[in-house]
């Protein structure tokens, strides 16, 4: 993918965007250190090149209700183009498979999975085996707490910027 010059500005711009979501003209302007326009002309051209991708609130899904989250690792039978793209395919259809993660290595694929119980995970993992995906092995483990969940920060990950 060809990268885009960013200069410090515009990691401030997007970091700030990334930690606090949708700002005021005004706030955005206060937490980069810009005045107002500037700096909403800047995050208008980062986001018509494709730098924001969205915008999300951060749920606090233990306020709403219980639920079970697991990880499973995945590997499929056979590293064919077509048996990636059939179980992609799949899973972009199941609303308990909240992340996918092709990966290289031992496994093919990290899944993380929210589901009401630990007994509607089962029906969930045995629908994924009955579509004959051409699933190999599968290892599940069951999270007992986030220890950590947070954003990659944008100018260290830069590298240019400090951080």
């Amino acid at each position: 993918m060809k990268r885009v010059g960013l200069d410090a500005t515009d990691i401030r711009i997007l970091s700030a965007v990334q930690k606090h979501g949708q700002l005021s003209k005004t706030k955005l302007a206060e937490i980069c250190n810009l005045s107002a326009t500037p700096c909403w002309a800047r995050l208008d051209r980062l986001k018509a090149a494709g730098f924001v991708k969205g915008y999300s609130a951060d749920i606090a899904l233990a306020r709403i209700c219980d639920f079970t989250h697991v990880v499973v690792t995945v590997s499929l039978t056979h590293h064919r183009k077509t048996d990636f793209d059939r179980f992609e395919a799949y899973i972009q259809g199941l609303d308990e498979i909240t992340d996918c993660i092709a990966t290289g290595g031992g496994m093919d694929y990290v899944l993380e999975v929210i589901s009401p119980s630990l007994a509607s995970f089962q029906v969930m993992i045995e629908e994924l085996l009955a579509a004959e995906l051409g699933i190999d092995r599968y290892m599940t483990y069951i999270a007992v707490r986030k220890v950590k969940s947070s954003r990659p920060n944008l100018a260290k990950l830069a590298g240019r910027y400090g951080g």
